[in-house]
């Protein structure tokens, strides 16, 4: 046996199966160990085929994740969260990865679905199922410290990382935030961790960006700068402290530090896709203090590393409508409705150029299809638009 989903759950009978028909085409078994489900979530594990075991939870997500490890019969481990779903692209490249008999662990790219602010992560999620691998920490469970320990006695093995989109996670959706309160639980378990790990670099970049997240950018910025302390912190925690230090810097105001922080994290060498959020921020710095041209290169950046990230084609057409350029913007605006048909700005922004070019009936449909998608998501801004466009005399 090859390859063997492993999951925890509880109360996942929404999700569940959409991502074990996701794995159905590359793994040999599923594992799902249940942590307390009071819906039908074990049933729709059975029905799928998988094993089904039970656990009592203790608030520490590794504990779970190595008791569940024990059940695990194949060669190697795919982890998944009910509410993710593997990819079908990356599925042959899975089957290929894991032929190699000197890989240890096979890092995925994870997009993050509905992120605002980086839309990729590096996740290690597939690994073999070696006796000194195991999960650790309580919240952001990992097997990357037994990793480094097994590599440091036992140099011959190899971690590699596939640039394809593997894992798509809906777990940061504000509606998923909301509804399962991630943050008050990450920021409990990560403070418990933090006691005894104090100058941890990944504890120090995961915490700290939470405290920014949730207004205490003081006491973020701090954090994230204690994880510089450690003498070996690789590239991926550079880039995450880097980035985050600019996004509170950017809260505060302090735009040059911001703008550094940014620079620094795009120079540390990993995979281009996951750059991604910093090229972003970095060009919405530069646009708001009217660095057109050098904003214009970040975004055009962002396109060029993921053709399909539609933000970047709708501030690239922000961008090119601040300098004049307003063919290239509707092209940039109609590439980010391609992608993203439901994107309200997108479309109110391309309303907005044709409307100026005179283009009166093209920019009523444009505004109409933003009022539509805006009444979805933010009914204020539909009304705010809808009033504005009736005072210019447009229907």
């Amino acid at each position: 046996m090859d390859l063997s989903l492993c999951m925890i759950v509880k109360n996942e009978e929404a999700s569940l199966p959409q991502v074990l028909e996701s794995v159905q085409p590359v793994v040999d078994e599923m594992v799902i160990l249940d942590t307390g489900s009071s819906d039908r979530t074990v049933d729709i594990a059975t029905d799928y085929g998988a094993r089904v075991y039970h656990f009592q939870w203790c608030n520490d997500f590794s504990a779970a994740r190595n008791h569940a490890l024990q059940y695990v019969r194949g060669k190697w481990v795919l982890v998944l969260d009910a509410d993710e779903v593997l990819t079908p692209k990356i599925v042959p490249e899975i089957q290929q990865a894991i032929k190699n008999d000197r890989n240890l662990v096979i890092n995925l790219i994870r997009q993050e679905v509905g992120a605002t602010q980086s839309p990729y992560s590096l996740v290690s999620r597939l690994f073999r199922h070696h006796p000194d691998l195991y999960f650790s920490r309580p919240y952001h469970s990992l097997v990357d410290d037994s990793v480094s320990q097994l590599v440091q006695r036992e140099p011959d093995w190899q971690v590699i990382s596939l640039s394809t989109v593997a894992i798509l996670h809906y777990g940061y959706q504000p509606s998923a935030i909301a509804s399962l309160d991630k943050y008050t639980r990450a920021k409990k378990a990560m403070e418990g961790f933090l006691a005894d790990h104090p100058n941890d670099p990944y504890l120090c970049s995961k915490l700290g960006a939470l405290y920014v997240r949730i207004g205490k950018v003081e006491k973020g910025i701090s954090l994230l700068k204690r994880g510089f302390t450690d003498s070996q912190v690789d590239a991926a925690v550079l880039f995450e402290l880097h980035y985050h230090l600019g996004n509170a810097y950017r809260k505060q105001n302090q735009l040059q530090l911001a703008a550094d922080h940014y620079q620094d994290a795009i120079q540390q060498p990993i995979l281009s896709q996951l750059k991604l959020g910093a090229y972003n921020n970095l060009g919405n710095l530069l646009f708001s203090v009217g660095d057109l041209t050098t904003a214009k290169r970040a975004y055009q950046t962002t396109v060029n590393i993921d053709p399909s990230f539609a933000m970047g084609y709708n501030h690239l057409g922000m961008t090119l409508k601040a300098l004049g350029q307003w063919e290239a913007a509707i092209t940039a605006y109609q590439k980010a409705i391609q992608l993203n048909p439901d994107y309200a700005d997108a479309y109110q922004n391309l309303g907005v150029v044709l409307f100026k070019l005179g283009r009166i009936p093209e920019s009523s449909v444009a505004f109409e299809s933003a009022i539509a998608r805006h009444q979805v998501s933010n009914p204020q801004e539909a009304r705010r638009l809808r009033q504005e466009l009736q005072g210019m005399g447009l229907r």
